[in-house]
């Protein structure tokens, strides 16, 4: 461990790798729903977040490991699928609190550790949580008559759009080559 580092912000590395993997099964599991309910847009923005959530997850991992910490185990929540109003609600929720709470205590305390790769993974997440509670308030906000577009996610970062940027990710800066169109 990094002698500026503190334990916290390992612990806070921690709990995001293990919200940002429940996350993605999470959005995976509404994704299966919307597209059962002929939803086509719904499903795709689902495993649109659910890849960047997993991008996050790897970041996360990756941070830890750089700062001398060490993944800890644990066991993926049981995922309770409910309408899509419901599914849109509870992801605009979770969302929400990450981009509100989570995200600006652990950047603040891994800013002041020091700690750059901490602070880049949880700047990037934050940038992409925000984005994500736009998009599933727009998507519920016009449930049943919304309109089928594509979806991009930055395999940098996890940021995700709707139309592609026109030069570099807004987010990490990275070329639009790393965007991945998700279907």
């Amino acid at each position: 461990m990094y002698a500026n580092v503190s334990q916290q912000t390992l612990d806070n590395l921690n709990t995001a790798f293990q919200g940002e993997s429940n996350a993605a099964h999470r959005y995976e599991a509404f994704a299966k729903k919307a597209a059962a309910e002929d939803n086509a847009y719904v499903a795709r923005l689902f495993r649109a977040a659910s890849k960047a959530e997993a991008v996050h997850k790897e970041s996360h991992k990756k941070a830890i490991l750089a700062l001398g910490g060490k993944v800890k185990d644990f066991q993926l929540d049981e995922v309770k699928v409910g309408t899509l109003t419901e599914n849109l609600q509870a992801a605009i929720k979770g969302e929400s609190y990450e981009r509100d709470t989570m995200y600006p205590d652990f950047l603040a305390l891994a800013k002041k550790d020091g700690a750059k790769e901490a602070t880049r993974t949880f700047l990037y997440a934050l940038k992409a949580e925000a984005e994500h509670a736009k998009l599933y308030q727009d998507a519920l906000d016009n449930l049943g008559k919304n309109a089928d577009r594509p979806l991009y996610v930055c395999k940098v970062c996890g940021y995700t759009v709707t139309k592609l940027p026109e030069k570099s990710c807004p987010s990490c800066r990275e070329p639009i080559s790393e965007y991945l169109r998700i279907n």
